[in-house]
């Protein structure tokens, strides 16, 4: 009897924490979505899906999104920070692929998805943490304020030629320094979006800056001293570079490019 007890009070145990023991943080399945659909272009700056492929395998990816909406509340707070930002980058954009897939083929653009009262970003469309989410819900109340960090804003993903790369591969708690910092380098380097005009002093930006200038504020300043700070990264020639760090630019916004990343050409 003692034994029996003792067995069913261990198998009580493992089940209460089986949650805890189930979630994969190597994101083993979601990674190899990314690594079969997701391809850089030359010199790494930017990247496409293959959202026609994607979509042969949705039912894959919808197992890997239940996965995420299985973490709970308490099984989360339980993670290291790494852990829980790692999650919520891999979440919002695994979530945009889904939404993505919602009507592919029959969209030029995410902003498609949206209407006249309420945007893609803000329709609760998945279950995460326990209750019905949004994307914006990962983004502004979860991530901007719960782990400021302004790298986070090349890390998420929009489905968007203007928006940083969606990475192939997925965020690691154990990596996610270097992923995040690389992820800096590949889209401050591209001069697609960012571009120093030494005829005008100026220095052309993704509307990014913009839009989130205040997460790019620094005790020494705001967006230009962030920048300014990241010279070596925004120019390709000493003296620009030195330009630019010696905060002698004007500032200016590039058009944003709303067009979807899919690597099929135009027109397809």
């Amino acid at each position: 009897m003692f034994g029996f007890a003792r067995g069913l009070l261990l198998l009580i145990v493992l089940l209460s924490s089986g949650s805890a023991l189930a979630f994969d943080h190597a994101y083993t399945g979601y990674a190899g979505l990314l690594q079969r659909q997701v391809t850089w272009l030359p010199q790494g700056h930017a990247s496409t899906v293959d959202y026609q492929g994607l979509q042969q395998e949705h039912a894959a990816l919808r197992r890997e999104l239940q996965q995420f909406s299985a973490v709970g509340q308490a099984e989360f707070e339980g993670w290291s920070r790494p852990r829980q930002m790692a999650f919520l980058i891999n979440a919002y954009n695994a979530f945009t692929l889904e939404l993505i897939l919602s009507r592919y083929p029959d969209l030029d653009s995410i902003r498609d998805l949206g209407s006249l009262l309420r945007s893609p970003w803000k329709k609760p469309f998945f279950r995460l943490l326990g209750e019905e989410r949004s994307l914006d819900w990962i983004e502004h109340q979860q991530l901007r304020p719960g782990y400021p960090d302004a790298r986070v804003h090349f890390a998420v993903n929009c489905a968007s030629i203007g928006c940083p790369a969606l990475r192939p591969e997925p965020y690691l708690a154990e990596r996610l320094e270097a992923q995040l910092d690389d992820q800096q380098r590949r889209f401050l380097g591209d001069r697609s979006r960012n571009r120093f005009d030494a005829a005008t002093g100026t220095l052309n930006v993704s509307m990014i800056f913009k839009w989130y200038g205040e997460d790019f504020a620094t005790p020494a300043g705001g967006t230009e001293a962030w920048l300014a700070a990241r010279s070596a990264l925004l120019a390709d020639t000493p003296a620009e570079q030195a330009r630019i760090a010696s905060g002698a630019f004007k500032l200016d916004y590039r058009p944003y490019d709303w067009r979807l990343n899919d690597r099929r050409p135009p027109g397809r």
